[in-house]
């Protein structure tokens, strides 16, 4: 009889297959079942930051190390990352080669389906103790892989996307709920909870960082004090309030600068900052270069890859 590692090993080579031969042309494929996205890299990749959304990630070959705040999760074929919230984060694939490229796929949350299973299967309400980071990762399981694997294959049969991927992403999520995350999930999604009134807060401030930080307005939206408030943000996200906002405001400007080709201190005041000394400063901190050395820097290496 087979093992649970020889089993999860076997499934995971076919998963291997599907995503490499379906991301042949490119690093990233975004695919025709929403919310799922696929990647490919055949080396290991400089430290990125980037903002990670409410979804799963899977790791079909290689592995990958995520920085949140000061704390560090490293994820490969064995373990899934869970994010459950719009975190900033720092990504680096620590394991690639053109022989065996990394390969992974993420599947965003949709919140309304999640508190709809667990109405409907009416699962427990979690008793955590404390807040929880918003971010982790789970031993893979052969059932969840097996789910993964049909969601995949649906992409080679696209007549069926819009009846089964419905139904396969709700297999997901469920089995994410009652899977070893899924006091975490469950509490996001529930109404009312400490940890889904600050996930609501870290929206509004996703959607309004360039304006000005007043975290006592935040901690009323959240319908906290503010200390309490503080406390909850700090735990589930590894950083402060200020600490987020500044690095929304940094990405921003940099996709600015290298996308909209904005100058520094134009996009330095479009994302909320007054002072582009400071902007100057805390852009060197977080990406290791002056916005304009950094900018060119990463043209450089662009047009080099590319030719």
């Amino acid at each position: 009889m087979k093992t649970k590692n020889n089993v999860l090993n076997f499934t995971m080579n076919g998963l291997v297959e599907s995503i490499a031969r379906l991301t042949e042309d490119g690093d990233l494929r975004t695919t025709a079942i929403p919310g799922l996205s696929l990647f490919r890299k055949t080396e290991p990749s400089a430290p990125v930051t980037g903002m990670y959304e409410p979804s799963v990630c899977l790791i079909a070959q290689g592995s990958k190390r995520i920085l949140l705040g000061d704390e560090t999760y490293v994820y490969d074929t064995n373990h899934y990352l869970f994010s459950g919230l719009h975190l900033p984060v720092t990504a680096q694939v620590t394991e690639a080669s053109h022989e065996k490229p990394y390969l992974g796929l993420k599947l965003t949350f949709d919140y309304r389906v999640i508190s709809q299973l667990m109405e409907e299967s009416q699962l427990p309400a979690p008793r955590l103790k404390k807040t929880e980071r918003g971010m982790a990762t789970g031993e893979l399981t052969v059932p969840l892989l097996n789910a993964f694997q049909r969601l995949v294959d649906l992409l080679d049969q696209k007549q069926d996307i819009p009846i089964l991927s419905p139904v396969i992403q709700r297999e997901i999520f469920y089995r994410l709920l009652v899977g070893e995350q899924g006091a975490i999930l469950r509490q996001l999604a529930m109404t009312n909870t400490q940890s889904q009134q600050v996930a609501r807060a870290l929206l509004w401030l996703k959607a309004n960082f360039s304006q000005p930080l007043r975290v006592d307005e935040l901690a009323e939206m959240a319908n906290m004090g503010t200390s309490t408030f503080y406390h909850h943000f700090r735990s589930m996200t590894a950083l402060s309030p200020l600490q987020y906002q500044k690095q929304l405001r940094l990405q921003e400007a940099r996709r600015l600068m290298l996308i909209e080709h904005i100058d520094a201190a134009s996009a330095a005041f479009q994302v909320g900052y007054e002072s582009p000394s400071q902007f100057s400063r805390e852009y060197s901190r977080l990406y290791g270069a002056p916005p304009i050395q950094d900018i060119m820097t990463f043209r450089q290496q662009s047009t080099s890859v590319s030719g």
